[in-house]
């Protein structure tokens, strides 16, 4: 099987074939070794051939091996207080123009809920016509953005008496934010305020003192004045917004 040209020569499954000495110059330059190509199991290296291939293998894995190694971690460069403080600068200008823009959103929802209603003493008043238990009165005005209305004194009373015969002739009274639900007697606001001013019916010897009477509504009838009432009871409302 020796010759100047590679040959090719088949016996059985098995094909031989000469390769030439330059690929192996640095340990024979006169002989040539030869594979065994296997049509079922592939290719098989002569015994001399592998005892000269496994050295090569295994100086390449190691020179592999050493350069990866010897290749520094990679690591998050460091960031500089200067860095940090300008990225503290950006989130908090962004925070900020999110509050702007929230406040703006706010102050549209206001405007158009005063153009339903009416402007007084830095709020406006919305009287709602669809009968409502207290609690529920007063949480469909916070959807709003407002809360029951609650008069601070005989002007602000008078105008919501005035605008609640406007807005809804015919209707009798209205719930207003005030109440004793927590402790019989003592009449707080929907923001658990103390109330300071009070205009009671004192011709119906309002308040009752009974204890199932815990919510307050405003008689339109009566001329604005002021009653206990079960606050489970139906009725329309007024609502307030502070305009800022």
């Amino acid at each position: 099987m020796q010759g100047k040209n590679p040959e090719r020569q088949t016996e059985g499954q098995y094909i031989y074939t000469e390769l030439p000495t330059v690929l192996f110059g640095s340990f024979s330059q006169h002989s040539t070794r030869c594979v065994t190509v296997s049509c079922a199991t592939g290719i098989h290296w002569s015994p001399d051939m592998a005892r000269l291939a496994l050295p090569v293998l295994l100086i390449l894995c190691f020179s592999v091996l050493n350069i990866c190694q010897s290749r520094p971690p990679r690591t998050r460069k460091a960031v500089t207080p200067a860095q940090s403080g300008e990225k503290d600068d950006v989130k908090f200008q962004i925070e900020r123009l999110w509050q702007e823009v929230n406040s703006l959103k706010e102050m549209q929802a206001l405007q158009t809920v005063c153009l339903r209603g009416i402007k007084a003493h830095r709020k406006c008043y919305l009287t709602i016509e669809e009968p409502k238990h207290y609690h529920e009165a007063n949480e469909d005005c916070i959807a709003q953005g407002g809360t029951l209305a609650t008069p601070r004194d005989a002007t602000e009373n008078n105008e919501l008496r005035d605008y609640a015969k406007r807005s809804a002739p015919g209707s009798k009274d209205f719930w207003i934010g005030v109440a004793d639900i927590v402790k019989e007697g003592q009449y707080v606001d929907v923001n658990s305020l103390p109330v300071s001013f009070f205009n009671w019916d004192q011709s119906k010897k309002q308040p009752t003192g009974n204890k199932r009477e815990s919510c307050v509504a405003l008689s339109v009838a009566a001329q604005g004045k002021w009653y206990d009432e079960v606050c489970r009871s139906l009725k329309k409302y007024i609502c307030e917004f502070v305009i800022p």
